[in-house]
């Protein structure tokens, strides 16, 4: 999932070397931590947040058969 949501990420910022994906596993669910360059938090977030909200919506459909939460979140 989290080469998934990197190449989601890095198709939208301008400086793909700064892009890191985490995740950390907590019980029956995995957050995902996006980090970009300060100056593309505004791109991967996107206007009322709906870019951030597309990525989650896609996370979600993909990994509905493995029974496992994913949890996306943004760094600032």
């Amino acid at each position: 999932m989290e080469e998934l949501v990197k190449y989601i990420v890095t198709n939208l910022v301008d400086h793909e070397e700064e892009v890191k994906i985490e995740s950390t596993r907590e019980g029956d669910s995995i957050n995902i931590l996006v980090t970009v360059a300060p100056d593309d938090v505004g791109k991967v977030i996107g206007k009322n947040g709906r870019i951030a909200q597309s990525i989650r919506a896609i996370v979600k459909s993909v990994s509905a058969k493995e029974h496992i939460r994913y949890n996306v979140k943004i760094n600032k």
